[in-house]
């Protein structure tokens, strides 16, 4: 064990957090932390590192376990220093013997006859190279590079970066730290989607525990072998990645449920025996013998689950024409960086895309060209009957802090009652006294609730949407994707979290070469498209025939365009091929993290035996289980060997 709770009981004030809770963090465990909003997942990771210590029981940890810890109090972290210095503060002990090894050299300039000079400058040099010194530069620029920075970033100070750069930063140097045990709180919430999807294949590979918070499905799915629910005032520990946990969850309730059923029914045929039998002298005493069995049995909860219900339910007033939204010829600088130069597009009653890319590309700018609150050049035509409403990425900008969050919704311009508005609060879980706390107090799970509410009871025929998803837990957001489903108008919204997408989105938008490309379809198309077309760039890479990476075609559908192509192409057999080896190698690579989850669901339970005090009673099941461990622990590593030589291969042939 690296780290872990043993009977940890923690509050605040008189709110429990968790009760008699034990979590044991082992190596190569990749955990999942989840809970809906406001059950203490970051406040156990406080715990964890001893920033908060718990009421009752211990924090264990090994004595030379190593912990890096992202979260949002680091943002108070400033410096003049470049990015690049702040993320080679990742290896002090490396950059500690470049500084011995210089004065060392300078000492040995002046003496080169001293033989113990000589000893300590050849072992500095020699722990330099043990410890791969010679490639810090380069290990630090690769992973600001897969985090998003450009080259000329690397050479800017760390204090000119808004917030989620800064995040980036210090994640780059706690990645770089190589600790032990990572603990993420929220990673994703400061990537856009190309640098998360660089942080899963990095941490695929990283050879500590992993302890990731966060309401990304896709992230969970692709990182995590072990979920840890936090419900209840307990924790939940499941062996699976999220989709397991969801299945399992389930089976779980219903067989409490069952149970709780059963149980009753028990109890009530005892019940009506005693009652009918408890005053006759022959049955008196077997009725008082059920009564005392009855007083001690274990009774067992039925189920009631506790969860943020949001009532979301957007509707419209008007409905618009055929084009809400026409942009022609629309140019937008700042400065020497160009955001669209000259691109058009249009968005049409019953669109509901979803614009993505690269942080930095310009998508909230584009979001506020659409909404007519960012100057530029070219034409913007609104249409007939359309009315608008914005939900801001950044809170702060929308919600006005000294208000009450009543007085905020009065200000909304709904022309609704005080009673009306209570009662829309309410269904966005804020009840009674709630309504008068001040913006400025507010979670930032609870701005987003009003600021969603405000974007409800507006009526709006088409919605524009910057990070919606944002400090919702991740319940509350497949309500918010329901009622977006749901919802008869149009809108365009900005997310990194690709469920989201997957389940909102019919049309994709993104910025490529200054130009805004249109996909008519699903996030699962886009995908599987541009698989296509990658795959196709890599086949046709020696003939020149493809320059440059391949963009979206705005009409009629990019299916159609691939099947065209590869009709024309001589080296379709060549690219069948290709494909069926490349999932070939990924049904095993799926396979094999199957085989590697159950290995290690049988291990755990060998240790848990191997636990238990009365194995130890008995010399012939200690030997067995000894000896199965031992087959258990070499079949692991086989497979785990096994699994990053296929893993290796997917990535060659996917680059």
């Amino acid at each position: 064990m690296l780290i872990g709770l043993q009977n940890v009981t923690f509050e605040f004030g008189a709110r429990v957090i968790v009760e008699d809770a034990t979590w044991h963090i082992q190596p190569g465990d990749r955990i999942g932390l989840i809970g809906y909003n406001g059950t203490g997942k970051s406040t156990l990771l406080k715990v964890l590192v001893g920033e908060y210590t718990p009421s009752k029981g211990t924090v264990e940890k090994s004595r030379d376990t190593t912990i890096g810890y992202l979260h949002q109090d680091l943002l108070s972290f400033d410096t003049s220093e470049t990015i690049t210095e702040v993320a080679l503060g990742a290896f002090e002990r490396v950059r500690a013997l470049e500084k011995e090894i210089e004065a060392l050299g300078i000492a040995l300039e002046k003496d080169s006859e001293n033989n113990d000079l000589l000893i300590q400058y050849t072992d500095a040099l020699h722990e330099l190279d043990v410890l791969d010194g010679y490639n810090i530069q380069h290990k630090a620029e690769e992973v600001l590079h897969g985090l998003g920075f450009s080259s000329q970033d690397l050479k800017r100070p760390y204090k000119e970066f808004s917030g989620g750069w800064r995040m980036r930063v210090l994640l780059a140097k706690m990645i770089l730290q190589q600790p032990d045990v990572l603990l993420l709180d929220e990673p994703t919430n400061h990537l856009d989607l190309p640098s998360i999807e660089w942080l899963e294949k990095y941490l695929l590979h990283y050879q500590g525990s992993v302890v990731i918070v966060s309401h990304d499905k896709f992230f969970l799915n692709r990182m995590v072998n072990k979920i840890v629910e936090v419900y209840q005032q307990s924790l939940h520990i499941y062996s699976g990645d999220y989709n397991y946990y969801e299945t399992e969850k389930a089976l779980r309730i219903e067989m409490q449920q069952k149970a709780f059923e059963n149980q009753q029914d028990y109890i009530r045929q005892q019940e009506r025996f005693i009652e009918r039998f408890k005053a006759k002298a022959s049955k008196a005493a077997q009725a008082q013998s059920i009564q005392k069995r009855l007083d001690k049995i274990d009774k067992i909860d039925d189920v009631q689950l506790e969860r943020p219900d949001l009532r979301i339910n957007f509707q419209l007033d008007k409905v618009p024409g055929k084009v809400l939204v026409d942009l022609k010829n629309i140019t937008k600088q700042f400065g020497d960086l160009t955001i669209v130069n000259n691109t058009t597009a249009e968005i049409e009653r019953g669109d509901k895309i979803a614009l993505i890319g690269a942080n930095g590309k310009g998508k909230s700018t584009i979001l506020r060209i659409v909404g007519g609150t960012e100057q530029h050049s070219g034409e913007r035509v609104w249409g007939h009957n359309v009315e608008e409403s914005f939900y801001a990425q950044h809170q702060l900008e929308a919600l006005t802090l000294t208000n009450t969050i009543l007085e905020e919704m009065q200000q909304c311009g709904s022309k609704k009652t005080d009673v009306e508005l209570r009662s829309i609060l309410g269904a966005f879980l804020f009840s009674g006294d709630d309504v008068d706390k001040k913006i400025r107090v507010l979670s930032g799970g609870e701005k987003a609730r009003v600021a969603l509410a405000k974007t409800m009871v507006s009526k709006a025929n088409f919605l524009l949407l910057d990070e919606p998803t944002n400090h919702l837990d991740m319940h509350s957001v497949e309500l918010l994707a329901g009622a977006l489903n749901k919802y008869e108008g149009s809108y365009i919204l900005i997310s990194h979290d690709r469920y989201f997408i997957s389940q909102t989105a019919n049309k994709i938008w993104e910025i490529v070469d200054h130009q805004i490309k249109e996909f008519k379809g699903t996030y699962a198309e886009w995908v599987e498209w541009n698989e296509r077309m990658a795959a196709k760039q890599k086949e046709n890479k020696g003939s020149g025939n493809l320059s440059t990476a391949p963009t979206p075609a705005p009409a009629p559908t990019p299916k159609v365009t691939v099947q065209e192509t590869k009709a024309t192409t001589p080296n379709t057999a060549i690219d069948k091929d290709f494909q069926k080896e490349l999932q070939k190698q990924k049904k095993r690579l799926q396979a094999l993290e199957l085989d590697i989850n159950n290995t290690k669901v049988q291990k755990e339970n060998i240790e848990q035996e191997l636990g238990n005090p009365d194995t130890y009673t008995n010399p012939a099941k200690f030997a067995a289980l000894e000896a199965d461990y031992k087959t258990v622990h070499q079949k692991l590593a086989t497979l785990n060997n096994e699994y990053e030589t296929v893993f290796e291969k997917v990535l060659e042939m996917e680059s």
